[in-house]
């Protein structure tokens, strides 16, 4: 039974309005000490997710797993990674978009079925995940835990075809919405993208094996080679040190999520062709176009943001400046303050720096705006340090439509974007001028790389929202 926390105890997510990060995966083949790289891999990742984080390792035919809620340095050490041996692992760090927070739903998921163990990692959503459950188990399934990734095994497992393949290629048929996928077999790996590549997948080769993870940041700590994104509805098979691209799912407009450039991949990754600080460098100096003001210094909301504000810095000519600093040692659970204290989430994540801010006219860029109450706290924070004037500049339309193909957003009506103008929202924060990208410029400048999905900015979905339109709702 979970215990009852006090009303003074209470969890960091709670403190934050961002949106959440999705999951990150890496599948490793053919390289000896399979589950230390997966290890490090998950390190570059954990900005993906810091809610829970798995490793399984398959050796000899068998599988071994663990997996734990919290973050990658608390639930593995030496000793654990070396618990785990063989040259083919998978590995997880989770943020719940689907299924709740409890280990139960922490990945890997590791099960034997008629060929062996069967591993698997997911990052995405799938919109169709309730629907497939209620059918399941109607025709017998039993689910140990609320994620839809569970979905996905059951329907392999069910498959009548003989083939490990046509059973995967027969599951992948069923689903909707986002996926990229890494399973294991025994020793042969496997990785897939959904027919739209809603979510980043890149293929590295390291020692004679090969590398499939959510951004090349991972590679890059493993020093494996970077070789090329998995291409949308791709079906990759590893096994012997070679990789085979088999007939996969018929693919889709492309529909990549264009958020991951604005906020959840690291600036240090290249996703799908496109460097991710050059993307949020060129969302800045597009900005600066669109939104020009008077100025003295312009700042950025550490550390997502820090790329966009250099390039608005860049194209205004207004001088970059250090004016906010951000906490990288919060932890995970705090003991609020007795007395009330709404600024509290901000307050231990942020500081300004008085002797930058003062008498200033500032500029704050931003990624994006949610629920606001960050926004509204450094905005008060900045003013508190003695700056003359607050201008806001996003380097993202307004957040009008919850997001059904991976990432964690708050509903339609909790989103400020979708209940006011850009004028009142300047004013519920308490800003001087408050001036969004438009659409159309953060397109325009990454277009060489698109179409992209931008659903939370514009409600155009792609993917069919089966279980929304069905009014099936979770278990």
């Amino acid at each position: 039974m979970m215990r009852d926390r006090g009303p003074t105890d209470i969890r960091l997510p709670l403190l934050d309005d961002r949106p959440r990060e999705e999951c990150g995966i890496v599948g490793i083949n053919g390289i000896d000490n399979a589950s230390e790289l997966a290890f490090l891999a998950l390190y570059a990742l954990q900005h993906r997710g810091q809610e829970a984080a798995g490793i399984c390792a398959a050796n000899g035919g068998r599988t071994k797993l663990y997996k734990e809620i919290g973050l990658v340095s608390d639930v593995f050490d030496a000793e654990r990674i070396a618990s785990l041996p063989g040259n083919t692992a998978l590995g997880h760090v989770r943020y719940s978009t689907a299924g709740g927070g409890q280990r139960v739903n922490a990945q890997p998921i590791v099960v034997s079925y008629s060929e062996g163990d069967l591993a698997i990692v997911h990052n995405g959503n799938l919109t169709n995940a309730n629907t497939i459950k209620s059918q399941l188990v109607d025709e017998g399934a039993i689910f140990q835990s609320s994620s839809d990734s569970e979905a996905i095994v059951h329907l392999i497992a069910r498959s009548r075809h003989r083939s490990v393949v046509a059973q995967i290629r027969d599951a992948l048929s069923f689903l909707e919405g986002a996926y990229a996928l890494v399973l294991t077999v025994g020793d042969t790996m496997y990785a897939v993208r959904d027919p739209r590549g809603f979510r980043p997948l890149v293929l590295g080769e390291l020692d004679g094996g090969h590398v499939v993870t959510s951004e090349t940041c991972a590679l890059d700590i493993m020093g494996a080679t970077f070789v090329r994104d998995i291409e949308p509805g791709e079906l990759l098979r590893f096994r012997g040190g070679q990789v085979e691209s088999l007939p996969g799912l018929h693919p889709e407009t492309p529909a990549p999520c264009i958020f991951e450039l604005v906020y959840f991949a690291r600036p240090d990754s290249n996703l799908w062709g496109v460097s991710v600080d050059r993307a949020r460098r060129a969302f800045g100096r597009q900005l600066a176009r669109e939104h020009p003001v008077a100025g003295d210094c312009v700042i950025a909301v550490p550390d997502s943001a820090n790329s966009a504000a250099l390039g608005y810095s860049e194209q205004s000519g207004i001088p970059y400046e250090l004016g906010l600093l951000r906490n990288h040692y919060v932890g995970r659970t705090f003991i609020r303050p007795s007395q009330a204290d709404r600024d509290f989430g901000a307050r231990i994540k942020y500081n300004p720096v008085r002797d930058v801010l003062a008498g200033q006219r500032v500029v704050v860029v931003d990624d994006s705006i949610v629920r606001g109450t960050t926004s509204r706290s450094l905005v008060k924070f900045i003013r508190g340090a003695g700056a003359a004037e607050v201008h806001f500049r996003v380097a993202s339309p307004p957040v009008r439509y919850p997001c059904f193909y991976g990432i964690d957003m708050p509903s339609k009506g909790e989103l400020l974007g979708s209940r006011m103008t850009v004028d009142e929202i300047a004013a519920d924060l308490g800003m001087d001028s408050l001036g969004y990208l438009t659409l159309d410029g953060m397109v325009a400048a990454v277009e060489e790389r698109g179409p992209f999905c931008a659903a939370c900015f514009s409600g155009e979905y792609s993917a069919p929202l089966v279980d929304l339109e069905a009014g099936v709702g979770g278990g």
